[in-house]
């Protein structure tokens, strides 16, 4: 839903400026029939004043105004304040809804809103289907601290320079920036090429490897929900030890073991794919230490001589 908003903005744009050009019979052939659709589309959304109504909505997950509510990534912020060495008042109420979910929440924008993991979710299928044709997809494994350095880095370049250097380097602005230059301005930037770099780094370095490792709006959302109140846990009395937590979860966690720390994104996958429901979400602000084998388990069933010797210590 959230990329389809992306798509659709900058066809609202378009739209917008033909109205205030008040030219229909001017348009070319393409351009009338792009007027009458979005005329078909919005008129039942908008009364005498659509010019004006359009704009309940408008910008990217990056920056944007909901009706009247200024809605910024905290990234952002981060990034203007360091570039400024000042916070402006109105960002900075425009960050505090997304700070405040987060702290909540924990990482759900990546679980949930951000626009690039529908993206980086078919390249994990194109993974799965170069593996089933026998070619080698990377597989390493990375330090998941390398993203707070790239987030720290990009604080200190910001300050450098005087910009705001995430922009460049941030998937969900990449994607709401190029979706509107290539629909709205017909063309796309060097933002492309980096994204689709990413792309490649997750088919041929690791998986979801920019997620993991790299990206530093995860390195910030990740700080902020490290005491989150909502968390998925094990119920290790429905838990048969099946491990299909650990093979579906992006990011590289360990359900299985109870290991869902601060990088988990809350996305639900884990708690979808678990064929006896072990999974759940609890309000607790922080995890609880690991449980043990699951309770409808092997090892927990038919436990070794040593397993026992552990159960009753």
């Amino acid at each position: 839903m959230v990329f389809a908003m992306l798509i659709v903005l900058p066809y609202i744009y378009v739209y917008q400026t033909f109205l205030e050009s008040h030219a229909y019979d001017l348009l070319a052939d393409s351009e009338k029939q792009l007027y009458d659709i979005m005329e078909t589309l919005t008129q039942p959304f908008v009364g005498s004043d659509p010019e004006n109504e359009l704009d309940a909505i408008k910008g990217t997950t990056w920056s944007g105004n909901f009706f009247g509510f200024m809605i910024s990534d905290p990234l952002a912020g981060l990034g203007q304040f360091a570039a400024g060495l000042s916070m402006h008042q109105p960002l900075l109420l425009a960050i505090l809804i997304p700070v405040l979910l987060t702290l909540l929440f924990g990482r759900f924008y990546c679980g949930w809103i951000c626009p690039a993991i529908f993206l980086y979710e078919l390249n994990t299928n194109i993974r799965m289907m170069l593996k089933r044709m026998g070619l080698r997809v990377g597989s390493k494994g990375i330090s998941l601290n390398l993203k707070y350095y790239v987030l720290a880095l990009g604080v200190l370049l910001s300050g450098f320079f005087g910009t705001v250097f995430f922009a460049s380097i941030y998937p969900p602005a990449i994607i709401g920036r190029e979706l509107f230059y290539a629909i709205a301005l017909g063309g796309f930037s060097s933002g492309l090429v980096f994204f689709i770099l990413t792309l490649l780094f997750d088919l041929l370095v690791a998986r979801r490897g920019f997620c993991r490792y790299l990206c530093p709006g995860g390195a910030l959302y990740s700080l902020l929900g490290r005491y989150r109140v909502l968390r998925i846990q094990r119920i290790v009395a429905e838990c048969n030890d099946c491990a299909k937590c650990n093979a579906v979860c992006e990011l590289g966690l360990d359900p299985l073991n109870d290991g869902f720390g601060q990088e988990c994104n809350n996305c639900t996958a884990c708690i979808a794919i678990c064929p006896t429901d072990g999974l759940e979400f609890k309000f607790q602000i922080k995890d609880i230490a690991a449980q043990g084998p699951g309770h409808l388990g092997k090892k927990y069933l038919y436990p070794s001589a040593e397993d026992q010797a552990a159960q009753v210590e």
